[in-house]
């Protein structure tokens, strides 16, 4: 190490920085193991501390004693370097407000303020301004920006009007935010780091450490950073060590990255904060020494390839150069690209190359994308082979089984345990995971008790629908009335705006009682029960108010900010890592994935505090350094031993953009070499060796076990789709009605025929009652107040049709004699069944069959191919007196509908259209005919169930996906 002048050195990208740091660290003890022992390294994060534990490990030959590491990356620096930075005998530094009171403080007064200008914000628009604000007051502590010099400004003037409320709102707001600190005792974190990284640097300059100090791997651009950094440098046995600084840069293009003569820098350069750092440092590039030890154990990645690398990324004014770059100098040896069509395909292709790669024992491979999507998709992919990928990034805890828990329990208590919600709840895999069937068994059958439209709100509509339920299972009543008592604290605070002191509780209490605390265990149980406890303490600083509505959203933000991490013990060679876990680590083979514009690099989060000439004026960093930042990352990458560069064409919603640094590879090659067999693989993985699609389903049962029964609704079935009537009569399959759902043409028919069955029964056909009985059904459906504010008007309208069609009937002699009756004969061995809506005694004696619809009734061209026999059927059955009071011929066969025709509600439709040419008195023997014939062939006879026999009368598909109609339907029939 140096002992004049500054020491710091540099790992090009083509080197692995943790294994080249502990080579040379254990090369300069010169086999003296108390050396290493007595030193300290400064690393940026915890995850660098580990990937560098982890090459001490490697490279360890009988044991090692490790020299003390210490992050300096958090707001937190104290813990890390203990003594040193606070030590006994100096003043001590006031603490730091904790990251979740100070979120909630903010909140509070952003929430204040924002109501005082007459545009309020609920608690959980409060809580994501205030984490955006403690970005902007983290930016101004770590630039060391007094926030008096953001109360100065004197900008207004020239800010939009959405700035300047904005800028409103946050001067009010920082106004306040001293005194709040100053009550508390507290600093700024921020503040704090600053304060402890200057003693620091004091007390070395006093009292230079007897060991080595070494500062490796950091990239913070902070000013207190920047002069710790230049006095390590300068200290006898300091060292700093930065990552992939590039040396060999033109001077031109590294005095064009700024700062210009206009303050105008280029921000977005990889090398730009490294040039920033070394500025802060007092370090000229030219005292930059390049790291003598390589730390590859195997031949890696060339220098060649790092040059190219960096000729890609030239600022734009000097691409120029390119096409006079000997091939050498742009050539991009050991790097392929794919391209694939969509998200999907490239997570399948990046699984085929890392499972490849580890095919070859001791080599290693990383996946390394900041698209969180992406990644589980590849780690699903690589599950299949039984391979663990080690993913170092995470994922949220609003992901994990814990948080969702926890949002499910707070959105089902907002809705009022609304239908759809509750059973999300009910269902969720943590609930009674001790003993999970019985609960199973009590929630599925709430879930079809719960079928069709929503009952009235809350648990007590619940209850509700329950008693009315004509057959319920045993024991499910009072598995019910064990959960109402439970949830009912939650469902009483939740109906009216709280607060978050009086809401967590009865969430947690709910959630352990709910799971027997099985919520609470693992690493993410262990981190929801963290973020929970820090929330109820610092929940009475946070918003006074809180509606129902906003805990879910609430709690969901808070939830997206904890990241959780799988313990150890995935696969030893394969690593997912993000732009951050990826720094100063290597792999054999590395996967750039995700380039396309917006994922990388990301899109520049909007900053809803400080608009661009705001943060130009107070000297902060620019929303696009972070694009440099992750260019610096991508050309880490580049600097693997073999990488694959990929992208999807589209996203999920649209075509995607192809990223910049992808362009910048391919126009500076000519075109990356491509990985065609990769492609080849992907598309042959899932491919059967032969194609053998499903044939037309034509199930043929004995005859002994077809149905010997047939309702007069289920021939139009049996003739035109078997399949489909065996599926529901044999195999007694039906299609369950949607969870919460609108109310249906059929249910809107079976509610109108009920008023009209109990008019019939209780009232005697007598018109003048009938408005009264439609009004009592209106409301019954209170819990759909849009659907009865637009079908009441046209309800009424059809019921005082009906009223006035029968006051008509009646001056003509006819008689309505019975309504919603059962009737049924054996006819040629099978018993025809129905329910007849009503049926009227005409004038000469004949019987008139009507079947009330409330949309259109069939079409004559029905009737004419055979189909749409329902009343010539149920006139079969009273014709043989299948019917109480019905004999006697049946001549009049009428659909009254309630749907519109000729500018009115409700109008008389006959089956028999007079252009057909048939005799209404023959249809009944019509209908017979078309029954016999059906029985004769599917019930008596062997005719198979064919699937979609005649589809232009099989409109229904409930029974489509269990035919799989897909797979047959359309191909010709001699095909099969």
């Amino acid at each position: 190490m140096a002992e004049a002048g500054p020491s710091v050195f540099t790992v090009p990208a083509h080197r692995p920085f943790a294994d080249a740091l502990a080579e040379g660290l254990i090369a300069l003890a010169d086999g003296d193991r108390m050396t290493l022992a007595r030193g300290l390294i400064l690393v940026p994060n915890n995850r660098a501390q580990r990937a560098i534990t982890d090459a001490f490990v490697r490279r360890a030959e009988g044991g090692l004693l490790l020299p003390r590491m210490a992050p300096i990356g958090a707001f937190d620096p104290d813990e890390a370097l203990g003594q040193l930075l606070d030590p006994a005998d100096a003043e001590p530094v006031p603490p730091a407000i904790e990251a979740m009171p100070r979120r909630m403080m903010l909140a509070r007064l952003i929430a204040e303020e924002r109501a005082r200008i007459g545009e309020p914000v609920d608690a959980a628009e409060a809580v994501r301004l205030a984490q955006a604000l403690v970005r902007t007051l983290d930016q101004l502590a770590v630039e060391e920006k007094p926030i008096r010099d953001l109360l100065d400004m004197q900008v207004e003037g020239e800010l939009s009007e959405h700035w300047q409320r904005a800028l409103g709102v946050l001067t009010a707001v920082l106004a306040r935010w001293p005194g709040e600190l100053k009550a508390a005792g507290k600093i700024e974190p921020g503040e704090r780091r600053n304060r402890l990284l200057d003693r620091a640097a004091a007390i070395w300059r006093a009292r230079p450490p007897a060991s080595f100090v070494v500062a490796a791997g950091i990239t913070d651009t902070a000013p207190a950073v920047g002069r710790l950094l230049g006095d390590i440098a300068r200290l006898h046995g300091g060292s700093v060590l930065l990552p992939s600084l590039d040396l060999a840069m033109p001077e031109a293009e590294w005095d064009a990255l700024g700062p210009d003569e206009k303050g105008r820098s280029i921000e977005t350069h990889p090398q730009f904060h490294l040039k920033l750092l070394l500025d802060r440092m007092s370090v000229a590039r030219g005292e930059v020494q390049r790291w003598r030890w390589s730390g590859r154990t195997a031949p890696g990645a060339s220098a060649a390839r790092g040059r190219a690398a960096a000729n890609a990324m030239a600022p734009a004014r000097f691409t120029g150069k390119w096409q006079a770059l000997p091939p050498a100098e742009r050539r991009l040896s050991g790097i392929r690209a794919l391209e694939c069509a969509t998200p999907a395909e490239e997570a399948q292709a990046i699984a085929i190359a890392l499972r490849q790669e580890i095919e070859t024992p001791g080599r290693t491979a990383a996946l390394v994308t900041p698209d969180r999507a992406l990644a589980r998709r590849v780690s699903a992919h690589l599950a299949r082979w039984g391979i663990a990928a080690d993913d170092s990034a995470g994922r949220p805890l609003s992901a994990t089984p814990p948080g969702t828990l926890i949002i499910a329990l707070a959105e089902a208590a907002a809705s009022g345990f609304a239908p759809v919600e509750l059973l999300t709840l009910l269902k969720h895999p943590l609930i009674q995971a001790g003993d999970r069937l019985p609960w199973l068994d009590h929630v599925r059958a709430l879930d079809l008790a719960l079928r069709g439209p929503r009952p009235a709100p809350g648990l007590e509509g619940i209850t509700g629908k329950l008693a009315e339920a004509k057959k319920l299972p045993r024991g499910l009543a009072e598995w019910w009335t064990e959960q109402v008592a439970l949830l009912a604290p939650l469902e009483a605070v939740f109906a009216r705006d709280t607060t978050l002191s009086d809401t967590l509780p009865l969430i947690r209490e709910a959630i352990a009682a709910l799971t027997e605390d099985a919520a609470w265990a693992g690493p993410s149980g262990r981190a929801a029960a963290e973020l929970f406890a820090d929330v109820e303490h610092a929940a009475p600083l946070g918003p006074r108010e809180l509606a129902s509505s906003a805990v879910s959203p609430l709690l969901t933000r808070l939830m997206d900010d904890v990241a959780v991490r799988p313990p150890q013990g995935g696969h030893p060679r394969v690593f997912i890592w993000g732009l951050i876990e990826q720094r100063l680590q290597h792999a054999d083979f590395a996967v750039a994935a995700g380039l396309n514009e917006g994922v990388w690099p990301a899109l520049p989060s909007p900053d809803p505090w400080l608009g661009p000439r705001v943060r130009s004026e107070l000297g902060l960093p620019g929303l696009e350094r972070r694009i440099g930042i992750a260019a610096h990352d991508f050309t880490s990458v580049l600097g693997s031993p073999r990488v694959l560069v990929t992208r999807a064409r589209r996203d999920a919603r649209a075509p995607a953009v192809v990223s910049r640094f992808w362009l910048r590879l391919e126009a500076m090659t000519g075109g990356i070499a491509r990985s065609p067999e990769l492609r080849r693989w992907m598309a042959a993985i899932d491919r059967p060796g032969t194609f053998d699609p499903a044939q037309r389903p034509r199930p043929a049962p004995p005859v002994d076990h077809r149905p010997r029964k047939l309702a007069v609704t289920r021939l139009d079935r049996l003739k035109a789709d078997p399949f489909a009537f065996y599926a529901q009569e044999m195999l007694k399959l039906a299609a369950l009605d949607p969870i919460d759902a609108d109310p249906s043409a059929a249910w809107r028919g079976n509610a109108v025929h009920e008023v009209l069955e109990t008019w019939a029964k209780e009232d005697g056909y007598d018109p003048a009652k009938l408005p009264a009985r439609a009004e009592e059904m209106l409301d019954g459906i209170a819990a759909h107040p849009v659907l009865r504010a637009l079908w009441a008007p046209r309800l009424r309208e059809a019921i005082g049709w009906i009223a006035d069609r029968m006051i008509e009937d009646a001056a003509t002699g006819r008689k309505p004699i019975l309504a919603e009756t059962f009737g049924e004969r054996e006819i040629g061995g099978i018993r025809l069944y129905g329910k007849v809506d009503r049926i009227d005694r005409l004038a000469d004696g004949s019987l008139a069959i009507v079947d009330y619809k409330t949309g259109q009734p069939p079409a004559p061209k029905q009737v004419a191919g055979g189909y749409a026999m329902q009343l010539g059927l149920l006139g079969l059955i009273a014709e043989q007196g299948g019917f109480p009071e019905t004999d006697g011929i049946a001549r009049g066969f009428e659909y009254w509908s309630l749907a519109q025709k000729d500018g009115q509600l409700g109008y008389v439709a006959n089956a028999i259209s007079s252009r057909s040419g048939l005799d209404p008195a023959d249809f009944t023997s019509l209908a017979h005919h078309h029954f016999t014939e059906a029985a004769a062939k599917w019930l008596l006879g062997e005719e198979p169930f064919v699937a979609k026999l005649h589809p232009e009368y099989s409109p229904y598909t409930d029974y489509d996906q269990l035919m799989r109609l897909d797979e047959w339907y359309g191909r010709q029939e001699g095909a099969e």
